[in-house]
């Protein structure tokens, strides 16, 4: 079958950007085709180039909102949709999403709608949140199938009329193993701390830093890997915390399973989620893991287990669950263990791609019976 990938950004390698391309090499191992629409010029066409994945810039397809812009993304997608005429379209990403699933519907191909994280969820601002949720609701009869990476995503669709019971299909995220040489060993002394996140709005530098100053004493050292708009803010509020020498900025960073490899707890702290696929590597990698309860968190965090998962923005919780951490080596030793396993049994790359692919197919069954 030949498939095509909608999603909006190329100038960032995030979650949404390696769940396509991963999902890209496996189907064209197969035998598929696969070709990728996607606005701006960034790092990301870097990569589907390297890895030999077709794909089409569509120029005005752009994150904000813009009336004209959008317009002309969507007669663009439409003109690549009619001149390539895939079997199925599969989009990504809020405008994406509701562009690409109207083009789609407008030449009658076939379209699933993969959400990674609602744009109205709990933790986005309540403006915003109905305003997402109204067109959500809108376009959602567009899509064959809605892909939510959690069962917490698909329930708030579900409360929120998006989408109907037969439409919502969780499938939770999955990453591709990696070699026994980078585990990480969590044991080691003294331990370093990494958080993988753009510095923007949805995620909590602020009341990582805040709990981080409180447990100056100890030794340890913190690695902030991502860029974004708020990262000088981030640097000034560490400098003026005392925090200067224990944490770094490292920007963005291509090598995530090396950095992983030489940590020894994973933190992610953040106002709202959908899967986080950097949870997942964490795991992978044998890490214990510190999350915010937002999301399908919980869905792969098991507190105090594999890790600890604290409310959104409560610092003084954060703090305890750090302190516990590093000042135990065989507590993060058991916990890693435990991430790991869980990784192995629940989220495999190979589980979630026959699980997508039996999803494609069964669309493609009931388009033929229609």
């Amino acid at each position: 079958m030949h498939i095509v990938y909608v999603l909006t950004r190329s100038d960032t390698r995030g979650g949404v950007q390696v769940h396509v391309r991963d999902l890209c090499k496996a189907l064209m191992a197969l035998g598929h085709r696969c070709t990728v629409l996607v606005g701006g010029r960034g790092i990301f066409l870097d990569e589907l180039a390297e890895c030999g994945i077709p794909y089409v810039v569509i120029p005005s397809l752009k994150r904000s909102i813009s009336p004209f812009k959008d317009l002309e993304a969507f007669l663009r997608i439409r003109k690549v949709l009619k001149d390539l005429r895939p079997d199925l379209v599969s989009t990504h990403t809020s405008k994406a999403g509701v562009l690409g699933r109207l083009a789609a519907r407008s030449l009658d191909i076939p379209v699933v709608f993969t959400a990674h994280g609602w744009a109205f969820t709990e933790g986005v601002p309540p403006a915003s949140r109905w305003i997402y949720r109204v067109v959500e609701r809108i376009v959602a009869p567009c899509a064959r199938k809605i892909i939510t990476v959690s069962e917490f995503d698909r329930e708030i669709a579900l409360k929120g009329k998006v989408g109907n019971p037969s439409q919502l299909v969780a499938i939770h995220n999955g990453m591709p193993d990696i070699p026994v040489e980078l585990h990480a060993r969590p044991e080691v002394l003294p331990p370093r701390m990494v958080m993988l996140a753009r510095f923007e709005p949805q995620k909590d530098h602020r009341t990582l830093f805040l709990a981080l100053s409180k447990l100056r004493h100890m030794e340890w050292h913190m690695e902030c890997v991502g860029d974004g708009p708020l990262l000088g803010e981030m640097k000034r509020l560490a400098s003026s915390l005392g925090l200067g020498e224990k944490i770094s900025f490292h920007g963005f960073r291509s090598d995530v399973e090396t950095i992983l490899s030489r940590a020894q707890i994973y933190v992610l702290v953040t106002h709202w989620e959908g899967f986080p696929r950097s949870i997942l590597e964490a795991m992978r990698a044998g890490l214990p893991v510190v999350a915010s309860r937002v999301g399908g968190v919980e869905e792969a965090v098991q507190d105090g287990v594999t890790g600890y998962v604290v409310g959104r923005g409560d610092m003084h919780t954060l703090a305890d669950r750090l302190e516990r951490l590093i000042a135990d080596p065989r507590l993060r030793a058991s916990m890693g263990r435990a991430g790991r396993a869980r990784y192995e049994t629940h989220f495999t790359f190979e589980r979630m791609l026959n699980e997508t692919l039996d999803l494609y197919q069964h669309v493609l069954e009931e388009e033929r019976r229609s």
